[in-house]
């Protein structure tokens, strides 16, 4: 399946901030008239951020979404209810999950007016605090196995339950990697080799969607947590949020292609998770295993993710990703080498991909 094409970012002179202003007056009546808008370092989706200093209030955080907060990526079904980022938020602040505060909406003219959480991502505040590295990766270990175990039933209307890493959406993942991050650089696989490659695919999205599913976050990871004083970690970035296995978003968090880590250090971390999660040690060995089969099927994604953000939303700042990303997999699949399939998709890309892998 091909990949759909995201409009590009429209430029900020372009962008009509009046619905901003009436928004902000609503929230703090005396500030708007003298309000002041500074664009802020966005990420990969179409989603413009402003910090806007609000006279007698302080700072809050402006989202603009020009598409109605539709999800990039395949879908199933057409979503005629809200915004994805809103419903989810308020589901996990009911239960007792630290997200950003709603100072107002005006969802119909595409303007979110959010608590302004500050600068510091955990990948920025590691930058400047490496020794915290141990202590703020465990608080995130343990806060999302509270946060699942708070998540474990969903109301039956709630979106995240009406959307799932079914079969079909794991497929499209590894498609993903083959379409941009080989086709798309140049390797076209042979017949054999795609026959080969397509039945993995096949085989190993068939595997994971089988498995138990809950709350997934689904990029759980180092640029969508802030990191507040105190400490404390807050959740960011959660409106693609479906049902999943559990080990999905530890995948994205310890394998996070933003970050480099010792596999001791990540097995540390899955203990610790395990014991939060009250895992037996039948479980646990498990969650290590599907550790590594999750990144096989995660990490393909987001290296193909990488070129397709390059060559279709003309951003090439995540290119420096695509081969840590690649060699990340080649771990997995060094360590699943008992597996038939996973040691034959090993070879292949060694073949293909040889400066790479």
């Amino acid at each position: 399946m091909a990949a759909p094409i995201a409009p590009l970012p429209a430029p900020i002179h372009s962008l009509d901030f009046d619905p901003l202003r009436v928004l902000v007056e609503r929230f703090a009546a005396s500030g708007a008239a003298a309000l002041s808008i500074e664009p802020m370092t966005g990420g990969a989706s179409t989603r413009r951020y402003f910090r806007v200093t609000i006279p007698g209030f302080g700072t809050a955080v402006a989202m603009f979404v020009p598409d109605g907060g539709k999800p990039e990526e395949v879908q199933k079904h057409a979503d005629a209810r809200g915004w994805p980022f809103l419903e989810v938020r308020a589901l996990l602040e009911e239960r007792a999950i630290r997200v950003p505060r709603l100072y107002g909406e005006d969802t119909a003219r595409g303007w979110v007016l959010l608590e302004d959480l500050g600068d510091d991502t955990l990948a920025v505040f590691l930058g400047k605090n490496p020794p915290d590295k141990r202590a703020l990766y465990t608080r995130a270990v343990e806060d999302l196995a509270e946060a699942q175990g708070h998540l474990a039933t969903l109301p039956a209307d709630s979106i995240v339950a009406t959307r799932a890493f079914d079969h079909d959406l794991l497929l499209w993942e590894i498609d993903h990697f083959r379409e941009w991050g080989l086709e798309a650089r140049g390797v076209v696989l042979g017949a054999d080799d795609r026959a080969c490659f397509d039945d993995i695919a096949e085989r190993l999205a068939r595997r994971i969607s089988d498995w138990p599913r809950g709350f997934t976050h689904r990029d759980y990871q180092s640029r969508n947590l802030m990191v507040c004083p105190g400490r404390g970690i807050v959740w960011i970035d959660f409106q693609d949020a479906l049902l999943g296995p559990r080990v999905y978003d530890l995948v994205a968090l310890l394998n996070d292609s933003y970050q480099t880590f010792e596999r001791s250090f990540v097995e540390e971390r899955l203990v610790e998770y395990a014991r939060a999660a009250s895992l037996g040690a039948e479980e646990s060995a498990v969650l290590l295993h599907q550790f590594d089969l999750v990144t096989v099927q995660r990490k393909l994604k987001d290296a193909g993710r990488f070129v397709f953000i390059d060559r279709v939303k003309g951003n090439p700042s995540f290119l420096p990703f695509v081969v840590p990303t690649v060699r990340k997999v080649m771990l997995s699949l060094e360590r699943l080498s008992d597996d038939g399939d996973m040691r034959v998709l090993r070879a292949l890309l060694h073949r293909v991909l040889p400066d790479e892998a």
